[in-house]
């Protein structure tokens, strides 16, 4: 009798976190940009830098491995000079900084949720985007340091940035005063967290985000995407960490995801790709055609679209996730801010 409950209860939980077939939303590609038929010497340089760094950190003990990643994030800018300034804040509770470039307009505010698999990141490893998104943005940006798994769950990051975005609307820089123009941006994981964030807003009795910007987002926690099986062989960043994602049988990945974040997979809470994507702000994507989030970010536009919400996506051939961190060194990454900036500039127009 019990294992027949218990094999009902199984059949139940993976009906309901398998989530949908999304395969009619991986079509239209989405803007592309390339640099040539081939990886530049400035790619080989990133990928280089990654594989000395990973090769370093996958070899630590496992109980030791999530401390030194966190380090390690932190000290990738160590010795960098910012034309900015950076001012620690609590953001209604939540730890952050304000990141104001020189000249930038402290009532235009960012909202910046940084990647990091819900696991790792703070402000401090994502300064390099931050500055750049005060200068294209004209904006002060408040980089939180929204709580972490496994020490918390995955709806307290998720708590921390609708509380953060609360705080912004009516606090900048110089203290309260209320936000004339508001963006929300964040990159991988962030960028989930971004996505979720805009879609929860459309519903609450608060100033609207002007408009969204997402980095490489993961946002189909029930991992069915092509690209994460499809891209392992091609995603220097990802795939050293990740790579058994594609070995593992899909039944078996819900129910790891459903431990990690205490929630279902095919829940928007984690999965804003399965939510309801109308009445959205205008929103960016930017990802990569070697990175195994493509079609994640590629499925959330195409999804989006078709409900009426004003999103589009670009990629770019060869390069790796979030590779907008390796401005100004990386041809695309400069060119990924130039899109960023005339997006946020026709929203203006």
């Amino acid at each position: 009798m019990w294992f027949v409950v218990v094999v009902a209860l199984l059949l139940l939980m993976w009906w309901v976190a398998r989530g949908q077939d999304l395969s009619a939303f991986d079509q239209p590609a989405g803007e592309q940009f390339s640099t040539g038929a081939e990886p530049g010497e400035e790619h080989d340089a990133v990928v280089a830098s990654l594989m000395v760094g990973a090769a370093e950190l996958m070899h630590l003990p496992r109980r030791e491995r999530l401390g030194k990643i966190r380090a390690y994030m932190d000290n990738m800018s160590a010795g960098r000079q910012f034309d900015a300034s950076f001012t620690t804040v609590d953001a209604g509770g939540v730890p952050a900084e304000w990141v104001c470039a020189t000249g930038a307009d402290s009532n235009r505010r960012v909202l910046y949720i940084h990647g990091g698999a819900y696991m790792m990141g703070s402000p401090v490893s994502h300064r390099v985007i931050t500055c750049r998104f005060s200068q294209v943005a004209n904006a002060a940006v408040l980089a939180i340091d929204y709580r972490l798994m496994p020490e918390h769950s995955r709806l307290a990051g998720i708590e921390d940035c609708r509380t953060a975005y609360r705080w912004l609307v009516d606090n900048g820089p110089q203290g309260s005063g209320a936000a004339t123009r508001v963006f929300v941006a964040g990159d991988s994981a962030g960028g989930n967290l971004t996505l979720s964030l805009i879609a929860w807003l459309r519903n609450q009795p608060l100033r609207q985000p002007d408009a969204a910007i997402a980095l490489s987002p993961h946002t189909d926690s029930t991992m069915s995407a092509p690209s994460i099986r499809n891209n392992v062989e091609t995603d220097a960043m990802l795939a050293p960490m990740f790579s058994w994602l594609a070995k593992m049988p899909r039944p078996l990945l819900w129910w790891v995801n459903w431990a990690q974040y205490r929630v279902c997979p095919a829940s928007a809470l984690v999965s804003p790709l399965l939510g309801e994507l109308s009445g959205l702000p205008p929103t960016l994507v930017h990802a990569s055609e070697a990175e195994m989030m493509l079609d994640d970010a590629r499925r959330y536009v195409n999804r989006a679209v078709a409900a009426g919400s004003p999103a589009k996506l670009q990629t770019w051939e060869h390069v790796v996730h979030v590779w907008h961190m390796f401005d100004p060194d990386l041809t695309e990454a400069r060119q990924a801010w130039g899109e960023i900036e005339k997006f946020i500039a026709d929203l203006e127009c």
